[in-house]
């Protein structure tokens, strides 16, 4: 199941953007420190072409620490960019994000020259929470759900360093179907866009053959030497010890899907990252050459109907 979710109003912040980008020195995009590539934003990448930019991966305290570190090579590693790792609640995020967007644009200060950024990220990535811990005050609206921001706002973190909040957007078309549901998993689609229980099943696939240790840890497996099971076998055994069983002992697979997302989410499991710099590259290489046959295909048949003959 290919995973997409582009509502209206994601519309409407993609037009603001891209009005917005042409009057600032420089972009923050705020990524979800587990799903990085993943929640970089392509769309933004084409708008703010050439501009200074600061990734930030937030929630880094969800986060695989030795995956991290790999990301931020990975991102530092790339012209006019800097990349730092946060959690959203940490009272030092403020000055460490202010000295990076300065190290970027060294030129913009004072009040004649204010340094005017501005702030993006997926939906539910934690942004209004880290521009209210900045500010020190509530400013902008936070909640579990994707989609609480829904419109641009001002904000003054210093006399000459204006930042720009934009709503949380995703993009049109996501071609790498892991990302999908990486996205999934992280609630950052909302839930009338995907199958619970296809992105739980998904999600127990990674973590067991990449974090098979927390995951018996978590689920109480760990003693039982034949727990490699696979991920319909994983999710069953997650529904019995929670409960989530239907009349006659039956698996609640719904309920179980539930559970495994939200102790995910919550971090119950252990620090989990759900993509490395490589996997990325080989999911977008792979993407790439289905989105070129599909191409193909629909512009042959193109052809057919119109009794031409393709081009060798």
């Amino acid at each position: 199941m290919a995973i997409q979710w582009f509502p209206g109003h994601m519309n409407k912040a993609k037009k603001a953007i891209a009005d917005r980008i042409k009057t600032v020195d420089m972009v923050i995009e705020m990524l979800d420190a587990r799903l990085p590539a993943s929640s970089e934003n392509p769309l933004l990448a084409q708008l703010a072409k050439g501009k200074p930019k600061l990734k930030i991966l937030n929630k880094q305290d969800l986060a695989d620490p030795e995956r991290t570190a790999i990301w931020l090579a990975h991102y530092n590693a790339l012209d006019n960019t800097n990349a730092i790792a946060l959690d959203s609640s940490e009272k030092s995020a403020a000055p460490k994000i202010t000295a990076a967007c300065r190290a970027l644009v060294p030129n913009r200060k004072g009040l004649d020259k204010p340094l005017r950024v501005m702030i993006c990220g997926i939906p539910n990535v934690g942004k209004s929470t880290l521009i209210n811990g900045m500010i020190g005050k509530k400013s902008a609206k936070t909640g579990n759900e994707p989609g609480i921001t829904k419109a641009e706002q001002r904000l003054f973190l210093a006399d000459d360093f204006w930042l720009y909040d934009t709503p949380g957007m995703l993009w049109p078309k996501i071609i790498v179907e892991e990302s999908g549901y990486n996205l999934a998993a992280s609630g950052a689609v909302g839930r009338n866009a995907l199958d619970e229980e296809e992105v739980a099943l998904e999600l127990l696939d990674y973590l067991r053959r990449h974090y098979l240790p927390l995951l018996q840890m978590r689920y109480a497996a760990d003693k039982d030497p034949s727990s490699h099971w696979d991920d319909v076998a994983w999710l069953e055994w997650i529904a019995k010890k929670r409960g989530a069983l239907l009349g006659g002992g039956r698996v609640n697979y719904q309920k179980a899907a539930e559970n495994i997302l939200t102790d995910f989410r919550e971090g119950s499991i252990g620090r989990i990252t759900l993509e490395t710099p490589k996997q990325w590259e080989s999911w977008l290489r792979e993407a790439r050459k289905r989105e070129a046959a599909l191409k193909a295909e629909r512009e042959a048949k193109k052809l057919a109907r119109s009794g031409q003959q393709p081009q060798e």
